[in-house]
Formats: C-alpha cells, structure tokens, sequence
C-alpha cells in the first residue's frame, strides 16, 4: 500500500445549528425559595454550556487526526461510504437511548417514537432533507481528507461558519453586526493565503492527491454544512420535540441514504471485498467518534450558542496544529 504523508485535520461533523434561548425571568418573586431554582436552573445551563463546548472542542480536534490518519496509513484502506453510514446506525442506537432515559419507560418509549416518528410522517420528511445533506457532506469530507495537506483542510473547512452565516442572514434574516461581518472576513482572507500558499506545497505534486478535488469537496461540505445546519435549527424551534428525537429521525432518514451511497459509489469494491473490508479496531473507534461528534452538536445547539461554537472549533485547529507539530513533525 502507497505511504502517504500521516497529517492532521480537523472536522467538524455534521450538522451546525444555532442556540434555543434559555433565560426566562419571573415578575413576581413571592418568596426566596421561588427565586432560588432558577438560580440552580442557570447554574446548571451554563455547567452543561462549558462542558459541552469543552466536548465539542475535543471532539473535533480527535476526529480530525484521526480522520486523516485513517485516511493516509498504509493497510488496507476502508470504505468511507461505509464508515458514515455505521456512524449514523451508532448515532440511531444512541438517541434511542437517550430518549429511553427522558422517557422513563419502555412504554412512554415506544409510545413517543410512535406518535412522533410514525403518526406524523410529515414532521419527519422534513427532517430527511438535512438527513441526506449530512450523508453527502459527511462523504465530502473523506473525499477531501485524502486530497488536501492538514493546513488547508483545517481552514478551509472553517468557511462553514460564513456559510452559516449567510443562510442564517437569508433564510432567519438574522441581523449581524460590523464586528461578526468583519471576523467572518477575516477567516475568508485566511483560506485564501492559505490556499495560495499551499500550492507549492509537495503534497500537490502526488499521483494520489489533487489539491482541487480536495478544495472543491470541502468548499461544498462547507454550504452544505451551514445550510443544514440553519435548516435544522429551524425545525428544532419550530416545534416542541427533543433535540434527541430530532436526532432519531435524522439518523433513521439518512441510513436509506447511506445505504443508497454505499451501493451507487462502492458497489462493485463491496461485492467483491464485503461491506467492513479494512476494518479493525481503529476504524470502529473512528465511526463511534464521528457519531459522537453528531450527538454533541446537538448539545451544543441546546445549552450554547453558535458563536461559542465558532470559538470551540478554532480551538480545536490550535490543539491539532500542536499536536501536529510534536507528534507528526508536521509544520
């Protein structure tokens, strides 16, 4: 197997979205004790809030060494077909859990599923359009971890946070201030030097690589992130059900796109190989990070805000330059 440079990336899953608002005050304080649980409540909100944000930042900064370490090492090389669609199957198994633990019983469970997922099958088409964009996004993704050096993934893929901008703009015309426009600029100007710059690097000149392969499937990822992500957070404040149970029809809807991808994309490498040819441990490992890495975006969505999130994720390029930089003597 051809060795390829080992560098590292950083992704940032899925799905982007915006905050719920989570402060709401009492006019009438008739006693001490009232007053106190929502002190208690706020506590706890902004707990959940930095745990979260702290997860998230992990997450990222893990999932994108790790991505690309899969990506380059020698061995068999896996399909990623496969791996995004084992990770939405391990993101379903998970939200059905965590509903189980709202819900409290078996009963109230499978009562919930049934009226939320079967009894309105129009809610639930309304989330197979973000369902199919995360499938095609996630697939992007891998497609851009082989072609591109860490350095222009890493930026490029932060242009989602100006594309979420954008559609937030146009589709919630959501008004931002000359200092968000200006820190969005900001991070354009930084693709574009690092783009430019990235073209003399070495890694261009590889039969395995092509550079504008690898800038264009991020640069799609990076639409199909923010508008995903704003049309989900749409969803999510245009009714009163769980962020987990949004996450079970998410995950439910894209698995028939999943499968549809596998077998369209890697068909004939799958009926002559098997579906978890170039699995081990370290695959497996990597498809319950990714999945992980859904499951937190909806957390973040529920106790942060999306510029927080913005700071999360360029935390996370600093943690995996570092660790580049020692680890992989990648500068």
């Amino acid at each position: 197997m051809h060795q390829i440079n080992h560098r590292l990336l950083d992704h940032a899953d899925s799905e982007d979205a915006l905050l719920n608002e989570f402060t709401n005050t009492s006019n009438n304080f008739s006693s001490s004790n009232r007053a106190s649980k929502p002190l208690r409540s706020g506590g706890k909100v902004r707990l959940l809030k930095i745990v979260s944000l702290v997860t998230l930042t992990l997450q990222n900064a893990v999932l994108g060494i790790s991505m690309r370490y899969a990506r380059t090492r020698s061995g068999d090389m896996f399909l990623s077909s496969t791996a995004v669609m084992m990770a939405e199957f391990v993101k379903l198994l998970t939200s059905l859990v965590l509903v189980y633990n709202e819900e409290g019983s078996f009963e109230k469970w499978v009562n919930a599923l049934h009226s939320t997922v079967i009894k309105q099958p129009m809610d639930t088409l309304k989330v197979g359009v973000p369902s199919f964009v995360y499938i095609v996004q996630n697939n992007l993704l891998y497609i851009s971890a082989s072609h591109l050096d860490a350095a222009t993934y890493q930026v490029t893929y932060q242009l989602k946070i100006l594309t979420t901008a954008m559609f937030a703009v146009t589709m919630l015309k959501k008004v931002l201030n000359i200092h968000q426009w200006s820190a969005l600029i900001l991070l354009a100007l930084g693709v574009a030097m690092v783009q430019l710059t990235g073209t003399t690097d070495k890694v261009s000149t590889s039969g395995e690589q092509n550079r504008l392969i690898g800038f264009a499937a991020a640069i799609g990822a990076c639409f199909l992130s923010g508008f995903a992500g704003i049309y989900f957070e749409m969803i999510l404040k245009g009714s009163d059900v769980s962020v987990w149970m949004r996450n079970v029809q998410l995950s439910f809807l894209s698995l028939p796109f999943g499968i549809i991808t596998c077998f369209v994309t890697d068909w004939d490498a799958i009926q002559k190989n098997g579906f978890f040819f170039g699995y081990d441990a370290f695959i497996i490992y990597l498809v319950v990070l990714q999945a992980g890495g859904g499951l937190m975006v909806a957390m973040v969505v529920k106790y942060a805000d999306n510029i927080l999130k913005g700071f999360a994720t360029s935390l996370a390029i600093i943690i995996a330059c570092v660790f580049s930089i020692y680890f992989f003597e990648f500068i």
